[in-house]
């Protein structure tokens, strides 16, 4: 799936990528007074995710048309983040809310955290509230950990609770992400007596240099959850298998698209298999571009 980057619609929607992200590395190197680990981790961005519809209202009233399945409205987080940035920005619109979800959920790869930074960019837009980068990034920040990478747009190098990011430049790669369709509570993973909370800080350089690839996840997701395990496993035969996020999806780096789809196109049954390129400007901020220069036709 390759996204549409035009924000036209018909009946007065306008479409939005949420773009899925990989963890290329993670680990923890301590906790906070509070509580909260730190975790030094590269956000691969993806050209594959989520897409959401949105319809400005102009009765203040925000709708879920469609959503994630099992998500009550007042849980998801598309909602969450509409009505946040109305409360922020003191919005007087409203919008109609539809997602397609193509990213698993609780998959460790951002696709709720997407979902909610491409409806607080995106409605920035639409309700004109003027709002900076850093407004929504912080905004984001109080819906969840991963949300301002997707709402600053770009691969980067991540440290504290995953907030604070430094834009990094990866070079062009095709992946293979599998889903082993295993369900991994991310709460549970943190608190696992078996992980490793105290890893050695890293650098970018020795990121850059191929020193970091693991995840401290991968050790305690591998041994609870057998789907993972097997996952891992079978993609590990094309190249270095790696978890994504507190996982269950797993992912590996190949050398070309064909090669990407001929590993998809072999994926077992018990499994889904998707290929992605990775990118180190979000689509999302195509449709930005695509919005503002079809706005700025129309005047």
């Amino acid at each position: 799936m390759e996204f549409r980057l035009t924000t036209a619609a018909e009946g007065g929607w306008s479409i939005w990528p949420a773009p899925a992200k990989l963890n290329l590395f993670l680990h923890i190197v301590g906790r906070r007074a509070d509580g909260y680990h730190l975790l030094q981790t590269v956000f691969q961005l993806l050209d594959w995710g989520d897409t959401l519809r949105l319809r400005v209202r102009h009765d203040a009233q925000i709708v879920r048309v469609d959503g994630a399945p099992g998500i009550e409205p007042e849980h998801d987080l598309c909602v969450r983040a509409a009505r946040a940035l109305v409360e922020y920005a003191e919005a007087e619109f409203g919008v109609d809310i539809a997602l397609e979800k193509r990213i698993p959920m609780g998959g460790g790869l951002g696709g709720g955290s997407s979902d909610a930074a491409t409806v607080l960019v995106a409605l920035n837009e639409l309700w004109e509230t003027g709002l900076s980068v850093d407004e929504l990034a912080e905004l984001g920040l109080r819906l969840g950990a991963d949300v301002p990478v997707f709402v600053r747009g770009h691969s980067a190098w991540a440290e504290g609770v995953g907030e604070k990011l430094v834009p990094i430049v990866l070079p062009p790669r095709e992946y293979v992400v599998l889903d082993p369709r295993a369900t991994v509570p991310t709460v549970a993973l943190f608190q696992a007596a078996e992980l490793t909370r105290n890893s050695p800080p890293a650098t970018i350089e020795s990121f850059l240099s191929g020193i970091e690839t693991g995840n401290i996840f991968t050790p305690v997701v591998r041994a609870r959850y057998a789907n993972v395990a097997a996952a891992l496993d079978w993609l590990g035969r094309f190249g270095d298998a790696r978890l994504s996020g507190s996982g269950g999806c797993v992912f590996v780096a190949v050398k070309s698209r064909d090669e990407a789809e001929a590993i998809v196109s072999a994926c077992p049954t018990e499994f889904s298999a998707y290929r992605a390129h990775g990118v180190n400007r979000s689509p999302l901020f195509d449709a930005v571009d695509a919005y503002r220069i079809g706005k700025e036709l129309k005047r």
